[in-house]
């Protein structure tokens, strides 16, 4: 159901590097390939978007490392927080605005613009276009604070775009996400153009809702009145309620469709990739039965690399086999976390039904079932002291982090939001786990004026600055 085409690469890169002009042609052909463009910028965003979200590389967006789940053998510049050998923060700058909002915009334009579309098609496509544009919206102000909004990607009149408040954003996320399930149910959008959901528009109005959870929950210290009534809306308008609605993106067997991760843990022969010591040793801990499928176990149990030092490949553990698969689909965002949200939300009052125990059982049991474990080792963990629910902050955050094992920017952002758990000051720089990205040297250099204003604004360009919601009350 949900397949892309091989072909979409080379011709949405060559799209993508091109001015709106690039349509011109296009637009005049009477057999209305502007259609298919549209369906090639949705496909081509959305899956950029789940490339970034998952990907380890190391010229790309460090999740995988900002959460503490991976370590490397002797490149240790992004273990150790440093980015300034590769550039980090502009890779995520350009990839997130360049190669997702700026397709996402120009498919919006396309579908407007399409007149073999009924208004309910085009509606219902506008709002699958608006709920993966403002998924990507949040990932990077959750990533820097302050950026260029409502001037963004706007060359032509704004050259030198100004940064928009993080926490101004957010509230128009909000809303946009309302403004999405209105178009979402007004008919049938993209189908075999859609990686997420192959055209359930049910399923992308649950998506959207669960979204909103997300956002909801992020602003519990930061703007409390605003939080409960942004997660209470989201619960009551339906977000997701199992495994089947996780919104992933699946992938293919053939490059260049398949999963980062096997693109570079195997297709690449790369062997300097490693688990962890700090989730290792959480999960050697609790004696998590997750560990069978998330690593691949040395002769001595499993071993996580010093975090930020060098390593032997063969003295420690490396990711599970499943992980390795060219087809493993990528998470968006999963029921699992749904029902931590929901759990903590249950925790602070809100109107969510069901107890804050019993969300955090079905998070953890969500997870569990997903990476195939048995019903007896899901209930003998739920027993274990350690793990049964005491309603403290440290242990809600840690299994929370634990389960997002593979949705990394989302486990990053849980130890931001609660201070939990405790991560590893790496060996080799000691410096502490940034709370954002410092701006790209590229706005420094090209928008200045606005840059200064933007670093002034939050307290400074700098990786201990946190984001407005990161508060921890």
């Amino acid at each position: 159901m949900k397949k892309y085409i091989v072909a979409i690469t080379a011709l949405v890169t060559l799209w993508s590097c091109q001015s709106d002009e690039k349509y011109e042609d296009l637009n005049r052909d009477p057999k209305n390939p502007t259609e298919v463009a549209s369906d090639f910028l949705f496909t081509a965003a959305t899956v950029s978007l789940g490339d970034y979200m998952a990907s380890p590389n190391v010229n790309e967006p460090l999740y995988r490392f900002l959460g503490q789940y991976l370590t490397t053998t002797t490149y240790l510049d992004e273990p150790n927080y440093d980015f300034t050998a590769r550039q980090n923060p502009d890779a995520v700058w350009s990839e997130y605005y360049r190669d997702v909002i700026f397709d996402l915009q120009d498919a919006k334009r396309i579908v407007m613009e399409n007149p073999d579309l009924t208004q309910a098609e085009i509606d219902a496509r506008l709002g699958q276009l608006e709920v993966i544009e403002v998924y990507t919206w949040h990932v990077l102000v959750d990533s820097f604070g302050d950026i260029p909004y409502t001037e963004a990607v706007q060359a032509d009149e704004f050259p030198q775009p100004k940064y928009d408040d993080d926490a101004v954003i957010y509230e128009d996320l909000i809303s946009r996400l309302d403004s999405a399930n209105t178009l979402l149910s007004a008919g049938n959008g993209y189908s075999s153009a859609d990686v997420v959901f192959g055209g359930d528009m049910d399923k992308w109005m649950m998506f959207a809702n669960s979204i909103k959870l997300r956002l909801g929950m992020r602003l519990q210290d930061a703007n409390p009145g605003l939080a409960q009534s942004t997660v209470e809306d989201a619960v009551a308008d339906g977000v997701l309620m199992s495994n089947d609605d996780n919104a992933t993106i699946e992938y293919q067997s053939n490059d260049p469709n398949t999963n980062p991760l096997w693109e570079d843990l195997v297709q690449s022969g790369r062997s300097d990739f490693l688990i962890s010591e700090t989730i290792a040793d959480y999960m050697n801990d609790l004696n998590d039965p997750r560990r069978m499928v998330y690593f691949d176990e040395n002769v001595d149990g499993y071993i996580g690399g010093d975090y930020g030092g060098s390593n032997n490949y063969g003295s420690f553990t490396h990711i599970g086999d499943p992980f390795l698969d060219p087809t493993r689909e990528g998470i968006l965002l999963d029921y699992t976390e749904v029902e931590f949200n929901l759990s903590k939300a249950a925790d602070l009052g809100y109107n969510v039904g069901g107890s804050a125990e019993s969300h955090y059982n079905n998070a953890i049991t969500a997870s569990m079932e997903y990476w195939g474990v048995s019903d007896s080792e899901i209930s003998d963990y739920l027993s274990q002291p350690s793990v049964a629910y005491d309603g403290s902050v440290t242990q809600f955050a840690t299994q929370f982090w634990i389960a997002m094992f593979d949705n990394p920017f989302e486990g990053w952002s849980t130890w931001r939001l609660y201070d939990a758990p405790a991560l590893n000051i790496p060996s080799d720089s000691g410096s502490d786990v940034p709370l954002r990205y410092t701006y790209p040297v590229d706005e420094q250099n090209l928008n200045n004026t606005n840059y200064i204003e933007a670093a002034t604004a939050i307290g400074g360009d700098d990786t201990q600055t946190p984001i407005f919601w990161d508060i921890n009350e």
